[in-house]
């Protein structure tokens, strides 16, 4: 796991907080989408299908501001369509900053190394890049050509300017094991933060449906990929959610815990469906019918999906809220610790 320490107390501080108020339901992270508007059409995004007049629209940073004070989560990712498109998203990065918010500007990186100027490095700004795959791979998802050397060109830029930077790899069914594994280490080579990772969900709009993986699909993939990993990979993600997609740690999901607010307001129930739109958090939390979702419910659309959107919400909560995901996360991190340790000790 690569995540700073005063994050991390951060997002400890809130479960524990609001585990003494005895409130079953809080916002860990708030998906804030302010515009769909996008400057490419990869295959698998749900996200782009909207009519031209809702495109063009934005929301204001005084709507993410008061979205933001409604939820109280202490991080916020900002996808899209892409962020950067947005004709104001500078103040609404600096708003959130000011706010001693941790903030994730999700970006394909088209435009980034141009607008770095508009931004201050921070402990708590991070750009994370979409880079689904090596070069032939994520040009061919994004249906353009050039846009891996884009996107690592811009990674370099903002790293030499002293940017936080993660990346973004979404998988599908045309993952291959040894392909993705080398592009981890490309990644790392890079100099990133961490990687997050996850399988693609299956939106009913997106462009490719038979790129979309089946839950044992992405179980199998996962175990190739994650068994026997590099110890210089690091992942921007809880160790129980990558356990979780490999099988070997069974989660339900929690999607109270990533909500959505875009152009149509409170989205019900997450990030990835659409069955309607509240006005203000707390009527999201009241007035969706929760026990509906997730795989336990049979709802048809949750079966296959393991986004982490959904669980590493869930995954944070076990890793801080039992005893068995406590001793499964220290035994998976020592290891890291050790290594750590032992190389400071030599360079004493």
């Amino acid at each position: 796991m690569s995540v700073p320490l005063s994050q991390m107390l951060t997002v400890t501080r809130c479960v524990l907080r609001n585990r003494l108020r005895a409130k079953r339901r809080y916002a860990l992270v708030l998906m804030l989408e302010p515009l769909f508007r996008c400057n490419l059409a990869c295959t698998g995004c749900g996200k782009i299908q909207h009519p031209q007049d809702v495109l063009r629209r934005h929301l204001t940073p005084e709507q993410c501001f008061e979205a933001v004070r409604q939820c109280g989560a202490p991080i916020v990712s900002i996808p899209g369509g892409e962020p950067l498109l947005h004709p104001q998203i500078a103040e609404i990065v600096a708003g959130l900053v000011a706010r001693r918010k941790y903030v994730y500007l999700c970006t394909n990186a088209l435009t980034l190394e141009q607008s770095l100027g508009q931004f201050q490095p921070s402990k708590y700004l991070v750009f994370s890049v979409h880079l689904d795959g090596p070069r032939s791979l994520h040009d061919g998802i994004t249906g353009r050509s050039g846009t891996y050397d884009t996107a690592v060109n811009a990674i370099r830029a903002a790293r030499a300017r002293g940017f936080r930077v993660t990346t973004n790899i979404t998988l599908f069914a045309t993952a291959d094991p040894a392909t993705i594994r080398g592009h981890f280490d490309a990644i790392m080579q890079l100099g990133v933060e961490g990687m997050m990772v996850s399988p693609g969900f299956a939106y009913s709009d997106a462009t490719n449906q038979d790129g979309f993986l089946q839950r044992r699909q992405v179980e199998h993939l996962f175990r190739q990929l994650l068994e026997n990993g590099r110890p210089t990979w690091r992942f921007n993600q809880t160790p129980l959610f990558l356990q979780f997609l490999q099988g070997k740690y069974d989660l339900q999901c929690t999607p109270w815990g990533n909500p959505t607010y875009n152009l149509f307001g409170w989205q019900k129930p997450c990030y990835l469906l659409d069955d309607g739109y509240c006005e203000t958090f707390d009527e999201l939390l009241a007035t969706t019918p929760w026990d509906r979702y997730g795989r336990a419910s049979g709802h048809a659309a949750c079966q296959n999906c393991m986004v982490h959107s959904g669980y590493e919400p869930s995954a944070v909560n076990a890793t801080l809220g039992t005893v068995r995901g406590m001793w499964m996360t220290f035994r998976l991190q020592w290891p890291r610790v050790f290594r750590k340790i032992a190389v400071h000790a030599a360079e004493v």
